[in-house]
Parts: C-alpha cells; structure tokens; sequence
C-alpha cells in the first residue's frame, strides 16, 4: 500500500525515486509493482485534466434493466469506449454509469438514440456534470509518512513555475492530434510506458513522443493516476450520495467536500437533486458516519439519496472482476462518434482513432 501511495503521488517517478521515499532498492520496487500489475491488483493509467473537463461532456447515466438482465447489460456496456465507469447499486435502479464524450450532442445520441436500444434495457436518465469539482485520479490513501510523501511531491531544483493562459489550454484541447489521441489509448494500457515504448508503438519520434505528453499534461489535459484493487486494499465500500444544495453555497461546499479524505468524485449535476459525491469507505458502517459529518458541517446540504456499490464492473476504462482486480481495458476514446448498435445487440465497430 506505500508503494501504491507513493505511485499517486508521482505515478510516473523512476524506480530509482520510489525506492528512495520507501526506503528500498530500486530493483525490489520495481519488481513489487511488477507482481501488483501481473495480479490486476494495481496498474497506473490517465485520468483526464481539469482544462480537458471543460471541453467535453460528462453524464452521470443511471439504468434500469429487465429482470434478470442487469449482469449481461453491465458487460455488454463495458465494451462501449464512451461508458467511463460502471457500477452495479444497491437502490431503484441497477446500474450508475459515468459516461463521457467530446460534446453535448454526442452525449444526446449516445444516451437518446443508442442505449435505450441495447436489448435488457429499460430506462436511461442522465445527470450532466455541470462542474467537476474533483475526479477519482486525485484521490489518495495515507500509507506514507510526511517526509516520504514530501520526497515525490518536491518539484525537482532546476523546476521553475510556469503559467498557461486559458486561450492557450483551450486551443490545446480542441486541437488533439491523432497522435494526441493515440498516446491516450496507450497510457490508458500502461501509463508508465517508457517514451520509448511509446514512440515506437505510435511510430513517431522519440522527442515528439516526450513532448507531446509534456504538453498534455502541462496544459491540464491530462493526469497520471494509480489505482488499485480496493476491496483487497482495505476499501471494499462505495456510496454515492445524491444531494440537494441551495445554488449559492453550491461552490463553497463542494470545495469543502473535495477535502474530506473519503472523496473520490465530486461534481455538480444536472437534474433534481444539484450534487453527487462518491466517497471510498472501509465499512458499511462508515456510510451512516460519513452522512452524520456532512450534515453537522454543511446544514444546508440535504442528502435525498445514498446509493451503495455491490459491485463494480468497470473503473476509468478497466473491466475489473469481482474483486477489484484488473482483467482488460477498454480505453475511453471520448472523441469517436457513438457507434450504432445492431439488434442483436453486437457493438459495431467503433472509428475515430487510429
């Protein structure tokens, strides 16, 4: 768990780095993480930036499903590039999806004219993101002490603090290159893929490799993140809350919220109810707590839903199995058009990246 710790803070340090803040050799980290990977327990891959979340559309979706079918559809959906997140409830519906594309019409064809189609589905709403106040790839555990945290948050000496304007990042965003967009599938696999590797996958050159993730990352397009099998990992529990917030104390409380060391996505959403907060817990237990501390600390905050997960079926474009381990990927490709789908169901091939 200090290894997975120390890859959230810094998930594409060197060995060399990770082993100096866990005090271990380089060779015994690496082979460490190695095994992690090898079990599906742990993997690095990309979350997408906060100047990236402002120009696409983000959709909490939840589903309902004919009896006895909700297992298929979860599977069925895994497989679609636009389906983010998949979480089987314990509540009135059966599936909570985050679903993701390049715009809000895409999100309308995907969610209007696609899903409802898939046979075993019943019913399709949509809660669209209005503001991402945080996302699962900051979310940390606390397996480390200050000092070795300290050691890969450090920027290096001869770092110097640069500033983007807006313009620049938007401009950035909405000029994604294929090769942009190749790099993203790729880390989606392995995001501590050496620029190496990763060159010669794509079939570019190596400094256009390095400078093209630099650039993504400098202008906030993109983040690296490290997850890991929670339930193995002492986090077998997720909840969602849905709550309503006056308007006006919308922006401080979500801000107070993204703090709570629980917090693994908090956004504001369309719909009745204006927020959703999705909290990692240890315990069942930890939800009737949790609830009692966000309503002694933010009175005007009226929860009208908590939704458990029983189990999750895909995270940040990883199929995972019953245990939280990795077994496949299916990265994100936010940017295609929705693919048609066939009545038997079949997904149909899916264009857009190369």
């Amino acid at each position: 768990m200090a290894l997975v710790n120390a890859l959230q803070l810094s998930p594409r340090a060197s060995w060399t780095e990770l082993g100096r803040a866990l005090g271990v050799d380089p060779v015994t980290v690496a082979r460490r993480f190695h095994r992690l990977s090898a079990q599906g327990a742990a993997w690095v891959g990309f979350s997408p930036g906060p100047r990236l979340l402002e120009q696409i559309c983000v959709a909490y979706v939840v589903i309902d499903c004919a009896p006895g079918s909700t297992a298929r559809v979860a599977g069925a959906l895994g497989a679609h590039p636009h389906m983010v997140t998949i979480e089987r409830t314990a509540s009135g519906h059966d599936i909570l999806a985050t679903v993701a594309t390049r715009d809000l019409p895409a999100l309308s064809r995907y969610t209007l004219d696609l899903l409802p189609h898939l046979p075993g589905i019943t019913a399709v709403r949509s809660r669209i993101v209005t503001h991402m106040f945080t996302e699962g790839g900051r979310w940390r555990i606390a397996a480390l002490a200050p000092a070795q945290r300290a050691l890969l948050t450090a920027p290096p000496p001869s770092a110097r603090p640069t500033t983007t304007s807006t313009a620049g990042a938007t401009a950035t965003a909405r000029g994604l290159t294929s090769v942009d967009r190749a790099l993203a599938v790729r880390l989606a696999h392995d995001g501590r893929a050496p620029y190496q590797t990763l060159a010669r996958d794509l079939g570019v050159s190596l400094s256009t490799a390095k400078r093209r993730v630099e650039a993504l990352i400098r202008y906030g397009l993109l983040r690296f993140r490290c997850d890991f099998a929670r339930p193995l990992g002492g986090w077998p529990v997720a909840v969602t809350f849905w709550a309503r917030v006056p308007p006006a104390d919308l922006p401080e409380i979500g801000q107070s919220l993204i703090r709570l060391p629980e917090t693994r996505n908090c956004a504001a959403i369309s719909g009745p109810q204006n927020l959703i907060l999705q909290a990692s817990l240890h315990s069942v237990s930890d939800i009737l707590r949790l609830e009692t501390h966000l309503a002694t600390t933010h009175p005007t905050l009226d929860i009208a839903d908590r939704v458990v997960t029983l189990r999750q079926d895909k995270l940040l474009g990883r199929l995972l199995d019953e245990h939280g381990r990795s077994v496949g990927v299916v990265p994100a490709d936010l940017w295609a058009e929705p693919a048609l789908w066939p009545r038997d169901g079949t997904p149909a091939p899916v264009t857009g990246l190369p």
